[in-house]
């Protein structure tokens, strides 16, 4: 009785520590993380000059695209700051309030609406990283202005928009609809999520049908001998195998000798197929072992074959058990790294892929390339990546124990 106290006494110490760690590793990621879900706009008015854009007014795609939209973003900022019009030093820091995106910005609201030529407009553009994170209160004002990345003039000029209203705090709609960008401002996760999605249906493309049909096979079909029991020995084994050993054997099979390019969905999924058939075969193995024998043994007696018996009843009394063991296996190839890094796929790569042919980079590469930046804003941007990640992993696990629950059959 006194053992079985203490094993109870260990087991609730146990479960304990590992809540306060999962609580403060969350509440870690979770503080840095959101504010990276809002950005810091501010509220400019530009002339958008024909003098600039389209001089000859010829109204022509291409010439309005090569227009001086540096010109229109310079007379803006002085507009703002009357003070640098006639010191070079002064705008240079007057511009680093806001992002280097903003001319592109006028140049693409220009190409979606000629009508804007000639007019004037008054719009929310993207604050720099620096001024975001002065915003959010990241940067000590107090330090020595050789100690901060925003000089004591840019400190004035902050204050004073904010003073005039002209500073905003914003959902950053940009982190979902834009990819990744070198200024931590304008980086965005479309572009991961994309590359994961298309490398997650090549993963279930090819590791469902194979996996399931190889563990029918064993299970069902296949003599039980020496050669079996080698193939369900080496199945086990590649279970356990470290992620960045398929990484190698993708770089040395699926890059050098098929020739597929790196750094493309198609490739990762390959190698994330290879990773993720051991465990949809042992799931789907443990599910058909699972059905009761006496579900084969009436379908055999009233005269089915053991094809159809296989087939027309016990797969189907196994599906659930398949299906939650694929989509365990598809959430544990979402948060693999290590065999992308080596097919090319920790890359920076600004488009969203189109098809399973572009290139494209996954999330956890994305975080990974983040990480390891210099700049503080892309602090906050790993961390809301992360939690990203974290929420489509739950999403999908709890997938698995829904459809387990939904879908299974109580003998």
């Amino acid at each position: 009785m006194r053992k079985e106290k203490f094993f109870q006494f260990y087991g609730i110490i146990a479960i304990l520590m590992a809540l306060s760690f999962l609580i403060i590793l969350a509440y870690t990621i979770g503080s840095k993380g959101l504010p990276g879900f809002f950005q810091t706009y501010i509220n400019a008015s530009f002339d958008i000059s024909q003098e600039y854009v389209d001089p000859e007014n010829t109204g022509d795609e291409e010439v309005i695209k090569k227009g001086r939209y540096r010109k229109v973003f310079k007379e803006g900022v002085i507009n703002i700051f009357p003070e640098a019009a006639d010191n070079r030093a002064t705008y240079r820091q007057a511009s680093k309030i806001f992002s280097k995106g903003v001319s592109y910005q006028l140049r693409n609201m220009v190409l979606e609406n000629n009508d804007l030529i000639g007019t004037k407009i008054n719009i929310e553009v993207l604050a720099s990283s620096e001024i975001d994170q002065l915003h959010k209160g990241n940067i000590d004002r107090n330090l020595p202005e050789n100690l901060r990345p925003v000089s004591d003039w840019q400190l004035k000029s902050y204050d004073q928009l904010i003073q005039q209203g002209l500073i905003k705090t914003k959902f950053n709609v940009n982190f979902f609809t834009k990819g990744d960008s070198r200024n931590p401002e304008e980086a965005g996760i479309l572009g991961a999520l994309v590359g994961s999605a298309l490398t997650l249906l090549i993963t279930l493309v090819l590791s469902f049908p194979l996996g399931v049909a190889t563990a029918i096979y064993l299970e069902e079909f296949a003599p039980k001998n020496k050669l079996t029991d080698i193939i369900e020995i080496n199945i086990n084994n590649l279970a356990a195998v470290p992620s960045i050993v398929f990484g190698l054997l993708g770089l040395a099979v699926i890059l050098n000798i098929f020739g597929i390019p790196r750094s493309i969905p198609l490739a990762g999924g390959l190698v994330l197929t290879l990773m993720t058939l051991p465990t949809v075969i042992i799931s789907s193995r443990a599910s058909l072992r699972s059905v009761p024998p006496s579900i084969r043994e009436a379908a055999l007696g009233i005269g089915a074959s053991k094809q159809q018996a296989v087939f027309h009843h016990v797969v189907p009394s196994a599906a659930p058990g398949m299906f939650t063991g694929t989509i365990i296996g598809m959430a544990q190839a979402l948060g693999e790294t290590a065999p992308l890094l080596m097919m090319g796929m920790v890359a920076f790569i600004v488009e969203v892929p189109q098809s399973i042919m572009d290139p494209a980079t996954v999330l956890p590469a994305q975080v990974y390339l983040w990480a390891d930046s210099p700049e503080r804003g892309f602090e906050e941007k790993t961390s809301a990546a992360i939690m990203t990640l974290v929420v489509f992993l739950i999403v999908m696990n709890s997938l698995a124990v829904y459809c387990r629950k939904k879908l299974e059959k109580k003998w």
